[in-house]
């Protein structure tokens, strides 16, 4: 027994080595074990075989990858949806695949083979579309399921890396990938092929999304949560200052009144409109400013439509707020004034706010 529950400490090693994670709160160093050339080679080797089976799929599309395509668009103008099948390792291949698919507002689910033929096949509906995954194409419990698929009118899509199969052959459409070994070096371990077979399936909901033209804010509604939701769903007219934090005053003001909005508001860039309209004449930022104090004694008793921005670059308050950094980036400002339908200043989208928002 060990007071309170604690283990005893471990010797620390005196020899030079690496300190693993656990030993580094007690500043234990373990030894290396392996060579380090020997080491990264092994990890390269794997990554090459793989990033060769990859390309060797993408080499060998053809019209079959469009037709499934074309099965994919009806399954989904039906309104039915994609289910998708495999064992061991084809699980969370599989499990992937739905997650892209219904990523991109495709409805999609798993169905395990073997839970299929305890009950599970009630999820399945006339009009469905299968993917099965098999490398070799004569896994047994995938095989099997291929004609109870087809009793319930659902289409089926093999996605295999042997063209004579049973699987490619009784399957209404096929998806071949290709891969020469896997990245195992005993060329055992499903690591190629399943890499391979993923990018396929990836690739297909990659093409389907570009093909039937997936907006931006169509893969906001399915990712609300987290940065990356927000930064797909904030729009301009939730971030920009507006009131007073935002300095926006006649072009008509000397450029003494507009350093004194720009100080109130704390900002760098005033909007300047005409009178009458409302509409953006231009823009003054601290940087004029600061080169009119070099250039021009006198100047702060003088009108600022003579030395403001005329046409400056603007944001719609209702565009995204990603898109508005796009401009920002572009033109290398650091400020946008938002404007609305007509064209008058309602705000002011500054770029030392949206760090905040983890909006890069």
């Amino acid at each position: 027994m060990y007071a309170e529950g604690l283990r005893p400490r471990r010797p620390a090693v005196a020899v030079g080595g690496v300190k693993s994670r656990a030993a580094e709160q007690d500043g234990e160093t373990v030894p290396r074990r392996f060579d380090e050339e020997a080491a990264v080679r092994a990890g390269r080797n794997c990554l090459r075989w793989e990033v060769e089976a990859i390309e060797a799929t993408a080499a060998a599309l053809d019209g079959r990858f469009a037709a499934v395509l074309d099965r994919v668009n009806a399954t989904v103008g039906a309104g039915r949806k994609l289910i998708f099948s495999g064992v061991g390792k084809n699980v969370p291949v599989s499990q992937k695949l739905v997650a892209t698919f219904n990523s991109t507002g495709v409805r999609s689910i798993f169905l395990d083979p073997i839970q299929a033929f305890h009950g599970d096949l009630g999820i399945c509906m006339e009009g469905d579309l299968a993917f099965l995954l098999s490398n070799s194409g004569e896994t047994d419990e995938v095989v099997r399921l291929l004609p109870v698929l087809r009793r319930f009118g659902v289409g089926v899509v093999a996605v295999t890396a042997d063209a004579d199969s049973q699987l490619a052959v009784n399957a209404d459409d096929v998806l071949l990938f290709q891969y020469r070994r896997e990245g195992c070096p005993l060329d055992l371990a499903p690591t190629a092929s399943t890499t391979a077979a993923q990018a396929l399936g990836d690739a297909l909901a990659m093409a389907y999304a570009g093909l039937r033209k997936f907006t931006r804010e169509d893969f906001a509604r399915f990712h609300p949560g987290g940065a990356l939701g927000q930064r797909l769903i904030l729009k301009v007219r939730d971030v920009m200052r507006c009131g007073e934090r935002m300095a926006c005053l006649s072009a008509g003001a000397t450029i003494k009144e507009v350093l004194l909005a720009l100080t109130q508001a704390k900002c760098g860039t005033a909007a300047l409109v005409e009178d009458g309209s409302g509409r953006l004449a231009g823009v003054f930022t601290d940087g004029d400013f600061r080169r009119l104090a070099l250039e021009l004694p006198g100047f702060l008793d003088a009108p600022v439509a003579a030395h403001m921005t005329r046409s400056p670059k603007t944001v719609d308050e209702g565009a995204l707020v990603v898109d508005a950094l796009k401009i920002l980036e572009r033109s290398r400002i650091n400020d946008l004034v938002a404007v609305d339908a007509g064209g008058c200043p309602v705000g002011l989208l500054d770029g030392q706010d949206l760090p905040k928002l983890k909006i890069y």
